[in-house]
């Protein structure tokens, strides 16, 4: 994704306020994978690695690649590895598409993509993952939509227009890059089988949605697993993250100068004002708040 690649992207602050994935998350992946009796654990390779988050979360496999067209991503998760006490030779990061693997041959074990591969050119990732994956192989891609408040849905109507809303001057939804930003809050759905591209190359292809009740259309959806509680402060710093936060100021550059801060801070107020409606009493900054995100996961085996 482009912005990401940016001088003005600061990927560090990106690192530190970007939620980070459940557990759960991890052990559904790795259960997945060892279903067949052919699964190896040698070799893991995560695509859009952005800072590392996902990557180094691999432990069990003996060699774990991080990849990821930014250099500035790249460099994030180098220096951020390196200050593990616990880090040790099995990872790596490489900067290079996800669409081309060249270093890769057909000995990896399992491929993974966390909020990333809703950029991707299917039609290129799926013969790629068909040459590099080995039989049994595994492949998971996951990402999560839109935040909610776990204790607080009337604000969901609120979250929307801040996201989709076509107000150039107090919504981000007309920046946003697409068609990636569509495909992630259809959950996946645009994402075309395996098979479709590559026939016969994959035994298996499932659909999992980990959004609870927040969007009852969808097929089979468990219970939400990514939660995380944050203070008022930090879901703004959260907010500074999203890249089309990045291009809704290149394109509105004297926007923080509006009385009540810009679109970002003023979203935040706005929430914190419903809080306040809602419970009686004032919001500070170091007051925490319980958020939730709506996660859609693609589970793919080579065949």
């Amino acid at each position: 994704m482009a912005t990401f690649s940016k001088s003005s992207f600061d990927s560090a602050i990106y690192a530190t306020f970007r939620p980070t994935y459940p557990r759960s998350l991890y052990n559904c992946i790795f259960q997945y994978h060892e279903r067949n009796k052919g699964a190896r654990w040698d070799r893991a390779v995560d695509l859009g690695c952005g800072t590392g988050q996902a990557t180094v979360e691999l432990t069990p496999f003996k060699r774990v690649t991080g990849v990821d067209p930014s250099s500035k991503m790249i460099e994030v998760a180098q220096s951020t590895l390196k200050n593990k006490s616990t880090s040790t030779g099995q990872y790596e990061f490489v900067q290079a598409s996800a669409e081309s693997l060249p270093f890769l041959d057909s000995s990896v074990d399992l491929v993974i993509s966390a909020q990333a591969c809703h950029w991707f050119d299917w039609n290129k990732i799926w013969p790629e993952l068909a040459r590099v994956l080995r039989k049994d192989g595994s492949a998971a891609f996951w990402g999560y939509s839109k935040f909610r408040f776990t204790r607080y849905p009337s604000l969901t109507q609120q979250i929307d227009a801040y996201v989709e809303g076509i107000d150039p001057l107090n919504s981000v939804g007309p920046y946003w890059e697409q068609p990636g930003r569509s495909i992630l809050d259809n959950h996946l759905i645009e994402v075309p089988e395996g098979n479709e591209v590559v026939p016969g190359a994959f035994s298996d292809f499932e659909r999992v949605f980990f959004t609870g009740d927040h969007y009852p259309s969808l097929p089979s959806p468990r219970s939400v697993i990514m939660r995380k509680k944050m203070t008022w402060d930090d879901l703004l710093s959260y907010l500074n993250t999203w890249s089309v936060l990045h291009t809704f100021r290149q394109h509105n550059p004297t926007d923080w100068e509006t009385p009540r801060g810009d679109v970002a801070v003023r979203f935040c107020k706005d929430l914190k004002e419903g809080v306040e409606r809602e419970d009686g009493r004032a919001v500070e900054g170091h007051d925490e708040v319980d958020i939730e995100f709506p996660l859609a996961m693609i589970l793919v085996k080579r065949a």
